[in-house]
C-alpha cells in the first residue's frame, strides 16, 4: 500500500504533494490498474492534515482520469503512467544508488544532491539530451 508523507519545507502544497507521489508511484510501477489508494480517513490519520485536503488531491486525480472514487468501497487506480521502460528501472536505480553513495561520499547533502541532479537534468533538456 501506498505509504503518503509531506515535506513541510518544500513549498508545495500538501495536497500537490499527494498528488505528485501517487504520479510517481504510478510512473514507477508502484501502483497499478486496480490497485486501492488509503482511504481519506487512512491518510488523515497518518499524516494528521484536513480531509479536505485529501479529497482535493483524490478529486485532482480522478479529474486527470488516473482514479476513480466508488461509493462504499474506496478509491481506485484506472490508468498507469509506467511506459515501456519500465522494465529498465531496475539497473538504472542501482546505477543511480551507486552514484548516490558516491555523492554521500564525497560530502554532498540531500539539498546538494538534488540540486546537481535538477541542474545536470536542466542542462541535459536544454542540449536536447534528456
Amino acid at each position: 500500500m501506498l505509504v503518503f508523507h509531506l515535506d513541510t519545507r518544500s513549498g508545495v502544497s500538501p495536497y500537490m504533494q499527494l498528488v505528485h507521489q501517487v504520479k510517481r508511484a504510478l510512473r514507477l510501477g508502484v501502483l497499478e490498474v486496480g490497485d486501492q489508494l488509503p482511504t481519506v480517513k487512512e491518510v488523515v490519520a497518518q499524516l494528521t492534515i484536513n480531509p479536505n485536503t485529501v479529497l482535493k488531491a483524490y478529486r485532482e486525480l480522478e479529474h486527470e482520469g488516473l482514479i476513480e472514487s466508488r461509493p462504499g468501497l474506496g478509491t481506485f487506480v484506472t490508468a498507469t503512467l509506467a511506459g515501456p521502460s519500465l522494465r529498465a528501472h531496475a539497473a538504472l536505480r542501482r546505477s543511480l544508488e551507486r552514484w548516490l553513495k558516491d555523492a554521500r561520499a564525497a560530502g554532498l547533502d540531500r539539498e546538494s544532491v538534488e540540486a546537481l541532479f535538477l541542474d545536470v537534468l536542466r542542462q541535459a533538456e536544454q542540449e536536447g539530451v534528456a
